[in-house]
């Protein structure tokens, strides 16, 4: 259990020096990208956005690294997500598989009112809420918003990862690397890392973008 959160702490005090879109997701010309780093933040103390499933007040989904891309307008918005959950054991890892797997129901994104009112970085004093571009008004409630797409990297033990490489397939939504490549020094600055985090985005699986007439 000790060695657990070591390395839970280890892993999320280097996603902390990640930026506000997932190494290798660039925002793309002429698309609406508007990247919030949800979990964690510079600020620690404050409430973080979670996911939850509608009616549930209870069983939330906290994890390890959470990037937010708002988008839609301020009457129909969304949001797509980007999650990094590490897994030291491979009963832990099926237990956060089945909280991203496909499902009929409907995955909410929470924004608490204290995550929304601070600013995005402690650099710039932009509050977040003013970021998402979504809201026109200084919130006094939470911005529960509707999950569009779901992208998650897991991070494994190296011998849990070269397991689950010879005998599993992962789903279309999943990604997979060494739960050392995640803690190693600006990991967010590996380039095999960045190469394969550009895939996790749903616009990956075009072509191109559409022909405007």
């Amino acid at each position: 259990m000790r060695m657990k959160r070591s390395l839970d702490a280890l892993v999320k005090a280097r996603l902390r020096d990640w930026p506000q879109h997932p190494p290798g997701l660039m925002p793309r010309p002429n698309h609406q990208d508007t990247w919030l780093r949800g979990r964690p933040t510079y600020d620690q103390n404050s409430c973080h956005p979670f996911l939850k499933l509608p009616g549930s007040d209870r069983l939330r989904t906290l994890p390890d690294g959470l990037w937010l891309n708002f988008g839609g307008t301020p009457d129909e918005p969304f949001v797509d997500i980007f999650a990094v959950e590490a897994c030291l054991t491979l009963a832990n890892l099926l237990d956060k598989r089945s909280r991203f797997a496909p499902s009929t129901h409907s995955l909410l994104a929470v924004c608490p009112i204290p995550w929304l009112l601070a600013p995005v970085m402690a650099s710039e004093p932009t509050p977040r809420w003013r970021a998402t571009g979504l809201l026109r008004l200084e919130p006094v409630l939470p911005f529960v918003l509707p999950v569009r797409d779901i992208r998650v990297l897991f991070a494994l033990t190296d011998k849990n990862y070269s397991g689950f490489m010879k005998h599993q397939l992962p789903h279309a939504h999943e990604y997979y690397a060494p739960m050392e490549t995640l803690m190693a020094w600006e990991s967010e600055k590996n380039p095999a890392l960045q190469a394969l985090l550009a895939r996790a985005t749903a616009s990956a699986n075009f072509l191109g973008p559409p022909v405007v007439a």
